[in-house]
């Protein structure tokens, strides 16, 4: 799947049944589900989690607690817009995928 496809599939109802949950936490948090989105991800142990962890955080103004995930993903707080961040996790797994 492509960045393009996958920030199309928002506009259905369910994330696309290849997501894995990093993409599914991407895709719920994109459609306003940030609790979802966090539900999914806080409990895995992998960097991806925790980067998208730390996004949550960021996105959610708490820059101490993003700070500290962004440390267990081994990033650095990135000084682009939030929306920038998305698209660049969400490219970054897709190519895992």
């Amino acid at each position: 799947m492509h960045l393009t496809t996958f920030l199309q599939s928002i506009n259905s109802s369910t994330p696309p049944p290849q997501a894995n949950v990093y993409l599914q936490a991407l895709w719920h948090e994109a459609k306003g589900d940030w609790n979802k989105a966090h539900e999914l991800i806080q409990d895995l142990p992998d960097k991806s989690a925790a980067w998208i962890h730390a996004y949550l955080h960021r996105q959610e103004g708490d820059t101490w607690n993003a700070d500290y995930w962004y440390s267990r993903a081994g990033r650095k707080r990135p000084n682009v817009s939030l929306q920038e961040e998305w698209e660049s996790i969400a490219a970054t797994l897709l190519q895992e995928v």
